[in-house]
């Protein structure tokens, strides 16, 4: 299995912080972002990073960070999404799998080794405001049924989803819709594929999003050993 971080966003809710650092590469109680994610991956082949806002900083980290030798770059010269950011690296993943994960979220290492073991599957944790999330509906089976986008009228909780993915290769056959938002979303492959088949919606125990500057505040204080 090889693995994908998406860490070409701007970061535009924690500015001015990531005016001149990019988000993933934020400290975290004396670590970057970046570097907590990579340290909590199961086993992978290959680690690809996708780049654009101040990549060379991130690629000056991973030529020092020693978690994991073989790893590459991507650069998403135009971003359009996190669509569009996955199917940027098809021609640098050679694994029959894929997990894939966001920049910017400390997900528990045992939750990422549950992902681990499915076929292709989506990270799901409860939420108490599920219309500020996509909200993840199973079948009976426990297999991925739909996901709703930031859905108003929810009762809470409802599981969300985390951003955390295990793709088949054939994610790169796939052939996404523009969104409403004029951007290529992961979310449109991972329904593609939940209607190809069983997509296994994973519970995670510890997820700890750092999307604004009152989360990143909070990350400091927090438990993090789950990520450790």
């Amino acid at each position: 299995m090889d693995a994908i971080i998406l860490a070409a966003g701007k970061g535009t809710r924690l500015r001015p912080h990531t005016e001149t650092v990019p988000k993933p590469l934020l400290d975290v109680q004396g670590r970057p972002i970046l570097d907590w994610i990579i340290g909590a991956l199961p086993p992978v082949e290959r680690l690809v990073v996708v780049v654009n806002y101040l990549a060379e900083q991130i690629e000056n980290y991973l030529a020092k960070q020693t978690h994991i030798k073989n790893w590459v770059t991507v650069r998403q010269a135009e971003p359009r999404g996190t669509g569009d950011a996955l199917m940027s690296c098809r021609a640098a993943i050679a694994s029959s799998r894929v997990m894939v994960l966001n920049g910017d979220d400390l997900i528990g290492r045992a939750d990422l080794a549950n992902l681990a073991t499915v076929p292709m599957g989506i990270l799901a944790h409860p939420v108490d405001k599920p219309e500020d999330y996509g909200v993840i509906f199973r079948n009976p089976d426990g297999t991925l049924k739909r996901i709703v986008e930031k859905e108003k009228g929810l009762m809470p909780p409802q599981l969300a989803n985390i951003g955390g993915y295990v793709f088949p290769r054939e994610v790169f056959n796939l052939t996404l819709p523009l969104s409403p938002r004029n951007e290529y979303e992961i979310t449109d492959a991972v329904s593609q594929l939940a209607a190809a088949g069983a997509f296994h919606v994973v519970a995670a125990n510890y997820w700890l999003p750092i999307g604004t500057i009152e989360q990143w505040n909070a990350a400091q204080n927090a438990d993090v050993i789950a990520a450790k």
